[in-house]
């Protein structure tokens, strides 16, 4: 299971994201299920390969997809990076609409 965190946030002032690392905790346990089932959307050939968003019980977020650093590592947008420790990982687009209602806005 990867995590792809390397997003830009204009609005939000550069000092205050560097102000402290997010360092993901190992001992957070799953919660729910954001959104609906690769079985439920049709994404899966039934081979455990089910790409899937959760919430984890301290408020982070796991995705699990394919993993593709290597695949996508010299096509990354300017200012992208993923750094030793983290991963590049691929989901459908349907599982990412699903999860939209249940997302937080903040």
């Amino acid at each position: 299971m990867g995590i792809f965190c390397a997003l830009e946030y204009p609005q939000v002032k550069m000092e205050s994201v560097m102000a402290e690392k997010w360092e993901a905790d190992a001992a957070a346990d799953f919660k729910r299920r954001l959104g609906k089932s690769a079985h439920e959307l049709g994404t899966t050939s039934g081979d455990a390969s089910c790409p899937d968003i959760w919430e984890l019980d301290n408020g982070d977020i796991a995705v699990i997809g394919t993993e593709l650093t290597g695949v996508y590592r010299q096509r990354l947008p300017a200012g992208v990076s993923v750094d030793p420790g983290e991963s590049l990982v691929v989901i459908p687009r349907s599982t990412i609409v699903a999860a939209k209602t249940d997302i937080p806005d903040e």
